[in-house]
């Protein structure tokens, strides 16, 4: 009772709007003959994963002040951006839930790779300090599908027998909007745990046992910076700017690992990017003692066909994502970049959008 109270008044919390990246106006696109940009009066729009996004701004801003085009781009979450792809109302749509080749036929759309990062559960526990917890897939599992409700519950004091746990009860922070982050997240839950599976599912849109809901990785961020004794799930981007409190995960081999780039390339070097399936692939709890257990990829959908050159430039700009520049921008915040090798694959692949 004392749980549901607390969780009935913070659901009453104030909403945490998108961030918008927006440089738009007049752009440019690369001219085949000489490598000379060439002014067109056109905006690049996309939308979706806000997973994505920090990494998207920083590529849009540097991008801009090299060669002058401009993007527009919404984070909207991965749901969003697939159902604005599929009404033809942005140029591109990102994705961190990878589509199936039915789907993509369906709305004439291929598929590829971005960028991998890291999803890692965020506390608000006074005086556990970043990484000082650890919890398991299964204790995980069990917290949101409200089986373990206090800090001090048996399972959590098992796995962290130094820390000092307060009686207080849980509370869980989740996405409200469609999410890719959601998405992994629960394929991750689903594939330790299942109960979860059969309770919660996996999808962008769940129908949560409990708990406050918010939009955006940011939004849930904003939550749980706000509310005490919580616990939510973010990109890790957005743990390391705000300075939230990560905790560590058990992962597949067993071992209690920190989120951080290394741990996130560690799991990447497993991804085997195929474009014979539209690179549909999923990171979760990969093998390696030093992997980080819930690692997803961010998907750009774009238009088999498009008018005039706006492919043409949306694959321009993810040229520059992948190069040296556009890799250091991502590794900045903890991203890992796509292989050069995949790369190569990515851009003989793009030849069926024109």
């Amino acid at each position: 009772m004392q749980r549901l109270k607390i969780v009935k008044q913070l659901a009453k919390a104030m909403a945490v709007t998108s961030l918008v990246v927006s440089v738009s106006a007049c752009s440019q696109q690369s001219d085949k003959s000489d490598g000379k940009p060439q002014a067109v009066t056109t905006t690049i729009m996309g939308s979706g994963s806000s997973f994505i996004y920090p990494a998207m701004s920083r590529w849009a801003n540097s991008y801009y002040e090299k060669t002058g085009v401009q993007l527009s781009y919404q984070p909207i979450g991965s749901g969003g951006g697939q159902r604005q792809i599929f009404a033809g109302t942005v140029n591109f749509a990102a994705s961190d839930q990878p589509l199936t080749t039915r789907q993509l036929e369906k709305y004439d759309l291929i598929q590829f790779p971005a960028i991998v990062g890291g999803i890692v559960p965020v506390v608000n526990i006074p005086d556990v300090k970043a990484n000082q917890l650890t919890l398991s897939g299964q204790v995980l599992a069990d917290i949101y599908l409200g089986k373990i409700t206090y800090w001090d519950d048996a399972a959590i004091k098992t796995l962290n027998p130094n820390v000092n746990l307060p009686h207080k009860a849980i509370i869980t922070v989740h996405r409200a909007d469609g999410s890719g982050t959601t998405y992994n997240f629960a394929k991750y839950l689903a594939s330790i745990s299942p109960n979860w599976q059969t309770k919660v599912g996996v999808d962008t849109s769940l129908q949560w046992p409990n708990g406050i809901g918010a939009k955006g990785n940011q939004g849930v961020a904003a939550q749980v910076q706000q509310v005490e004794d919580s616990i939510g799930y973010v990109e890790y981007a957005y743990a390391k700017t705000t300075k939230m409190t990560t905790v560590k995960l058990i992962n597949a081999a067993g071992q209690a690992v920190v989120p951080d780039l290394s741990t996130f390339a560690s799991a990447a070097e497993y991804a085997n990017y195929q474009p014979e399936n539209n690179y549909n692939l999923i990171l979760v709890n990969q093998p390696g003692k030093n992997s980080w257990p819930i690692v997803a990829t961010t998907f750009v959908l774009l238009p088999e066909k498009a008018r005039g050159d706006m492919n043409a430039q949306i694959k321009h700009f993810f040229q520059f994502a992948y190069s040296p520049a556009g890799d250091k921008i991502a590794r900045k915040l903890d991203y890992v970049g796509i292989p050069a090798k995949v790369v190569t694959g990515i851009e003989n692949y793009w030849q069926k959008a024109k």
